[in-house]
């Protein structure tokens, strides 16, 4: 049950609900128009941009050849890369893995239902509620495309445990989990020529990275492979 909001008068910020999930605290909150989502005091991403979200799917759509492909989303997040991908006709087979229950109810059933904008139902949409870790690490389908949005980037996670993705034994699972020729789209808040490496070293080809622009500081970016 979503909690009575809590208004914090010192920044003009709302909170509309706070709980306990696997990876510690996670808030959802309301500045002015938009909505943010904060984990163990850390902020993830709010509704004012999503440019660089659509991008994500974007990009790794445009990459694939293939026919009615399939798509992994990892990070439900505030709906902005599953809702452009549940538009897109192209894609086939939707899978969408988050960890925190938290975030699956405010898009079922609270004010981030908008910003998914009823892709939830969407037939060829699946929501896992699970670690997208341990998710790779099991033996299980494979995929197209891996859309991956669950931190600020390989250099910048969000719990200790999440940077486990981003090494060789990580890699290497989302390597397993690509289709011959599939795409890995990673989001990151700011470019890193250190993952770029790490991606080439676990046998990915055509790395590269796409900055978008920022109104403030650093560009983000997306961090694109492909499985040879």
């Amino acid at each position: 049950m979503v909690q009575p909001p809590i208004r914090n008068h010192a920044d003009s910020v709302t909170v509309l609900d706070r709980r306990e999930g696997p990876g510690g605290e996670v808030v959802l909150r309301r500045r002015g128009e938009h909505f943010e989502i904060i984990e163990n005091g850390c902020f993830l991403m709010d509704t004012a941009d999503g440019r660089s979200e659509r991008l994500l799917v974007q990009a790794a759509l445009d990459a694939l050849a293939a026919e009615r492909p399939s798509v992994l989303i990892g990070g439900l997040g505030v709906g902005f890369s599953l809702a452009y991908a549940a538009a897109e006709p192209r894609w086939g087979r939707i899978v969408v893995v988050e960890r925190e229950r938290a975030v699956i109810d405010w898009h079922r059933a609270g004010p981030l239902a908008a910003f998914s904008a009823g892709a939830l139902d969407d037939p060829r949409v699946a929501v896992l509620h699970t670690d997208l870790l341990a998710c790779l690490a099991a033996d299980g389908e494979r995929f197209d495309a891996l859309c991956l949005d669950i931190d600020n980037g390989p250099d910048w996670t969000v719990t200790d445990a999440n940077s486990g993705l981003y090494g060789p034994d990580g890699l290497a699972a989302l390597h397993r989990r690509l289709n011959p020729g599939g795409v890995l789209a990673i989001w990151s808040a700011r470019p890193s020529p250190a993952f770029e490496r790490a991606l080439s070293a676990a046998g990915f080809a055509d790395v590269r990275t796409v900055e978008i622009p920022v109104a403030r500081g650093v560009p983000d970016a997306v961090h694109l492979a492909r499985r040879g």
